[in-house]
């Protein structure tokens, strides 16, 4: 069993609806984010995770500035992307951005990298799709560069060189956590690996077990590169209710809106039945039911992965915020002590 396990929260902005059924404006939906991590704060939960997109359907574009009014408004709670998409942003600025957000947090921020699983960023800042296998590893060789070194020397072929170079503010205790998001292939897990990064598996659908074989190979690969073992975490949509049956009738069609439309985007072939719903939630990715049924959930995956981190991505298209409201309030005052309690 995990000696301990921190539970967490990933939100992409989600745009939700109003009252009157009608989407809520991008501004309202950025404030509410950072009212739902100050309850985060308030009922004990551990990190919470803001993701980064350039689209319509979700509001946050700019994680780093999100966070950094989170930071102000909370006392304990860890922050960070859920992901920061490296391959078509510089590495400099993303440092020096989060950078500032760990100065306003007092070492509570986080970042998380990846190549991220949609693709709007590239067009939209001048990236080349056909580049997007290289972008990632050039960038993230010289992220890992400015998190170890004050005076910098760097060249590659997808940036401009650095001679000599210093970036600030410099950290203030020497540290920022920066995990990298995995989809599923051990290339990612080993380059993690090679740059002393722990991973988050970012699950979608089918059983979170299966990622035991990737989980078990960044352990051997670190092992093997002499390094002690760093965090394993797993991130997976969900929603906890009152009741099963409440969490799965409140949960459903917004949680289908939003699966079929990126689906049809994607060439997925059909639209998701409330039976596949339903079986996704017994014995996929989903987390969604009781405080206990999720509880009991969360355990098991923590058992099977040897997990030291769990991330609930509670937001699901227009799922009002007053019920992902209430979902951070059950997940952080009934699930998390029962996981603590399930765990020892």
């Amino acid at each position: 069993m995990p000696r301990s396990l921190e539970l967490g929260l990933d939100t992409f902005g989600d745009v939700t609806r109003r009252a009157d059924g009608r989407p809520e404006p991008h501004a309202q939906v950025i404030r509410n984010v950072v009212e739902q991590a100050v309850l985060a704060d308030s009922v004990g939960l551990d990190y919470i995770g803001v993701g980064e997109h350039h689209r319509e359907d979700f509001a946050i574009s700019a994680p780093e500035v999100v966070l950094a009014a989170v930071a102000a408004r909370t006392e304990r709670i860890r922050m960070g992307s859920a992901v920061t998409v490296l391959s078509s942003d510089d590495p400099v600025r993303v440092f020096e951005r989060f950078s500032t957000v760990q100065a306003i947090a007092r070492g509570r921020a986080e970042v998380m990298l990846g190549r991220g699983s949609f693709i709007e960023s590239f067009p939209l800042f001048g990236y080349d799709l056909r580049d997007y296998e290289q972008l990632f590893d050039e960038k993230l060789d010289l992220f890992a560069r400015l998190l170890k070194e004050e005076t910098i020397t760097w060249q590659g072929n997808m940036r401009p060189p650095l001679t000599d170079a210093r970036v600030f503010p410099r950290l203030e205790h020497g540290k920022l956590v920066t995990w990298i998001g995995v989809g599923g292939t051990p290339e990612s897990v080993l380059r993690a690996a090679h740059y002393d990064m722990p991973v988050m598996f970012a699950v979608i659908g089918g059983d979170p077990a299966r990622f035991r074989s990737l989980a078990d190979l960044s352990r051997r690969a670190r092992r093997e590169l002499g390094r002690p073992e760093l965090p394993v975490g797993l991130h997976s949509p969900g929603y906890v209710g009152e009741t099963d049956k409440q969490a799965r009738d409140d949960f459903f069609l917004d949680y289908k809106t939003m699966h079929d439309r990126i689906g049809a985007e994607r060439g997925w072939q059909r639209e998701m039945t409330r039976q596949e719903f339903d079986r996704e939630i017994e014995r996929g990715a989903l987390f969604v039911g009781s405080p206990e049924t999720v509880a009991r959930k969360i355990v098991a995956v923590a058992n099977a992965l040897d997990l030291s981190r769990f991330n609930l991505k509670y937001s699901a298209g227009l799922l009002p915020h007053e019920r992902l409201m209430r979902c951070i309030e059950l997940y952080g005052r009934r699930v998390a002590p029962l996981v603590r309690e399930q765990l020892g």
